[in-house]
């Protein structure tokens, strides 16, 4: 991704996020999950969300850096 296509990007997050707040300060349902789903669109193209880019797909988080496979990396950094 360029530089370019980041900026953009967290630009368009920005604005979901305020737009997420605004429809928080007015009640409305409706504009809230769009805020939402535009806050979640944003976030899988910085990728943030949605697949990940290592090779294996399973999710360590939450767990003891010593309890996963990356244990002997972690003893040496």
């Amino acid at each position: 991704m360029s530089e370019q296509e980041r900026q953009q990007y967290v630009c368009e997050l920005m604005k979901a996020r305020r737009d997420v707040k605004s429809a928080k300060a007015s009640g409305d349902e409706d504009a809230m999950q769009i805020a939402r789903n535009a806050v979640n669109a944003a976030k899988i193209k910085l990728g943030e969300r949605g697949p990940t880019w290592w090779d294996d797909d399973t999710d360590h988080n939450r767990q003891l850096v010593r309890n996963t496979p990356y244990a002997d990396w972690w003893e040496t950094h």
